[in-house]
């Protein structure tokens, strides 16, 4: 393999490796703010017993997800170094406002969030608790601002020309509200919801399963099965806004995400399918016109197809694109039927007496993970062959002096690093979970305990 597709494994490799915890830390602190809030005003001491818990979760996401993004700054320069150079000043700003108005809140306090429970009064600790979630939405804003921004570029110019060109702001609120920013935004804050919200459903549905826990499990369970049910469901307005946004600003990605050839015609939604590029045909479920519709709300409008493109400006790889989208989109529907259904067993008075429903919660946990990562894939390998969208293209980004074979090498090293905190994460995450919450309070669990597990069994 060439220095160009290496260099784009390692990239894709280490930043989707860096997002998985990202996601996991804004939801998890979401639900923190959540729990310590209602212990706050209720002052019942299960909710603090359940804030402090999900508080240790969340130090190991956090602190393996800061290990973890240091890496990408350092590629930017060895790899990308023409890249580095035409963004800089771009990229610059947006990184270093993630520094000051997130990162800076994130971590100071962070100490008192871990450390301050019996130090500082409880309504200084809920401080702690929002600034630090708001930290991790703050650092969010600006990375997607500056992702966005390559996507479709907005109030800058152009200095110099050539392989010296460079893009340099000149509004700065242009730059930041860009024509995608503000869905792409609130599409992986919810995104980044579903994360953390799942795998607190999964862990306390485990706990039921067992006989442990019950009802704390229960308590946290429905309230975060609320703020789950929410999220999905907005992720699909989210999901719809920035489809709209794409096909205005990105029409060739559109039509790669639903594998739309003809120029000038309407075009279908897909619900599964197979793309083949050689012969430019997709086989699969179709709802004829129904991209056009979802568009336009007309089945007949036409739509610009990949056709109208030149081959070396359309992405190389139109089925993973459009494999990944529909998986992304397949899994957000199913959270979507996932939450509804258990919200109506509530309702019903079933929702803790199902046990496959129960498992079905403990093994989710891992699907808005997947939706994540697939959609990051399909936005990204939608946009080529740019790297900053009909400006730079990503086989004129790399560096100059930078071999295969060192590229080669430490993509290995780097598998082998991540593999072993990926590992090391798992069994902390594990440890913790198998612990549970540690409370000296008796919650009059025993006959409760023996009741769901009777009825489970």
């Amino acid at each position: 393999m060439d220095v160009e597709i290496l260099s784009r494994i390692q990239f894709a490799f280490t930043v989707a490796f860096h997002y998985i915890y990202p996601p996991l830390s804004i939801g998890l602190g979401l639900i923190m703010v959540v729990f310590e809030t209602i212990y706050i005003r209720t002052k019942k001491k299960e909710y603090e017993v359940l804030a402090k818990f999900w508080t240790k979760i969340f130090a190991i996401t956090f602190g393996i997800g800061v290990v973890t993004g240091i890496v990408m700054e350092f590629e930017f320069g060895t790899n990308w170094a023409t890249y580095s150079r035409y963004v800089g000043d771009i990229f610059g700003s947006a990184l270093a406002a993630e520094g000051i108005f997130a990162f800076a809140l994130e971590s100071s306090a962070l100490g008192i969030l871990l450390f301050g429970w019996n130090r500082v009064k409880p309504w200084v600790h809920l401080v702690a608790t929002w600034a630090v979630f708001l930290g991790s939405m703050f650092s969010a804003v600006w990375i997607v601002i500056a992702n966005s921004w390559q996507q479709t570029p907005a109030g800058y110019h152009i200095v110099g020309e050539g392989m010296q060109a460079r893009a340099e702001i000149v509004d700065f609120w242009a730059m930041v509200f860009n024509p995608s920013s503000v869905d792409r935004l609130t599409h992986v804050w919810i995104g980044a919801f579903l994360a953390g919200t799942f795998l607190i459903l999964s862990v306390h549905a485990y706990y039921i399963l067992k006989g442990r826990h019950v009802l704390l499990s229960k308590k946290a369970f429905k309230i975060t099965l609320v703020v789950a049910t929410i999220s999905s469901l907005a992720q699909l307005f989210t999901g719809h806004n920035s489809a709209e946004g794409v096909a205005e600003n990105q029409p060739a990605k559109l039509a790669a995400l639903e594998g739309h050839y003809e120029a000038n015609a309407p075009a279908d939604l897909y619900l599964f399918g197979w793309v083949d590029q050689k012969n430019e045909e997709v086989y699969g479920l179709k709802i004829p016109g129904g991209l056009s519709f979802m568009l336009y709300q007309d089945f007949d409008t036409p739509v610009t197809g990949l056709d109208e493109f030149a081959k070396e400006d359309r992405p190389s790889q139109v089925n993973a694109v459009f494999q990944f989208y529909h998986i992304m989109v397949a899994i957000g529907m199913f959270l979507i039927g996932l939450s509804l259904f258990a919200l109506w067993q509530w309702k019903k008075g079933k929702l803790f007496t199902q046990k496959w429903l129960l498992w079905t919660f403990v093994f989710t946990a891992i699907l808005p993970q997947i939706a994540n990562q697939v959609g990051w894939f399909a936005a990204e390998m939608g946009r080529q062959p740019w790297v900053v969208y009909g400006l730079l293209r990503t086989s004129d980004a790399l560096s100059k002096s930078v071999q295969a074979n060192q590229v080669l090498f430490s993509l290995i090293l780097f598998f082998i690093v991540y593999t072993i905190l990926f590992l090391l994460f798992v069994y902390l995450m594990n440890k913790a979970i198998q612990k549970g919450p540690e409370s000296d309070i008796d919650f009059d669990e025993g006959s409760l305990n023996k009741e769901i597990t009777k009825v489970i069994s």
